[in-house]
């Protein structure tokens, strides 16, 4: 899998405004903490609370979290603990085709739908979870993981600002948290989407010639990208690019 190291972000070349707004989005992730820690609750555990037994692969909550003013979704779900490290499970984030600018061009078009069909539209990114509730990852997958819609690098970066969950089931405080960590690591998301084009591109090269290869439905390519992240120190690094800003003026 390809790493991209972005623990220490650069965010200079940021303007003003994305830095306010991905400071905002920190403020916003430990308010979310500050009343989750309250109620003696986290991120997690709110999503999975409603249910007696958690089941790897299962999604939580059952039938996921979709807005459908926005069209935005996302799920929870965990793999066999040999698969993932370190982790408890993960959120999938996706923008459903209805909320798609209708002028972004699919590399791989939806498959016709029906009046009965329930397919997501694309994944934007996922977050890796720690026992403790707490984000210790975000990565990306190949196609056929999540069956989307397959969009470059740019359409990902342009849906990223259209994601909103703004309701409160199962959980206002982990439906806002997820909106505003897609806000706050902007930047390691963009590098995250674009790492992945390289490395289906560069897979899709190392089997030149196959006939009826797919890249997309390559079962040995199930993970396409990967960075480790940190709220605080993203917070930190945000703050310390405004200070640097103001003091250039």
């Amino acid at each position: 899998m390809a790493k991209t190291d972005l623990s220490t972000p650069k965010l200079d070349g940021l303007s003003e405004a994305c830095l306010q707004e991905m400071a905002a989005a920190g403020r916003e992730i430990n308010e979310c903490y500050r009343a989750l820690k309250k109620a003696d609750s986290n991120i997690v555990a709110e999503i999975i609370r409603h249910n007696d037994t958690f089941y790897e692969w299962d999604h939580y909550p059952p039938g996921d979290v979709v807005d459908w003013e926005t069209h935005s979704q996302h799920y929870y779900h965990a793999h066999p603990k040999a698969e993932r490290t370190g982790e408890h499970g993960h959120f999938h984030t996706f923008l459903r085709y209805d909320g798609i600018p209708a002028d972004l061009e699919a590399v791989i078009p939806k498959v016709s739908q029906t009046e009965s069909d329930d397919r997501i539209g694309t994944h934007l990114v996922a977050i890796s979870m720690d026992k403790h509730g707490f984000p210790v990852r975000m990565f990306t997958v190949n196609r056929w993981v999540t069956d989307e819609t397959w969009y470059a690098a740019a359409a990902i970066i342009e849906m990223l600002d259209y994601y909103l969950v703004d309701h409160t089931y199962p959980s206002w405080a982990t439906n806002r948290w997820i909106t505003a960590m897609l806000k706050l690591f902007k930047p390691q998301i963009l590098a995250l989407v674009a790492a992945r084009d390289k490395r289906v591109a560069a897979h899709e090269a190392l089997h030149a010639g196959k006939k009826k290869y797919d890249v997309y439905e390559d079962r040995e390519l199930e993970l396409t990208s990967s960075v480790n992240i940190s709220v605080p120190s993203q917070i930190k690094a945000v703050a310390r690019a405004l200070k640097a800003g103001k003091s250039k003026k």
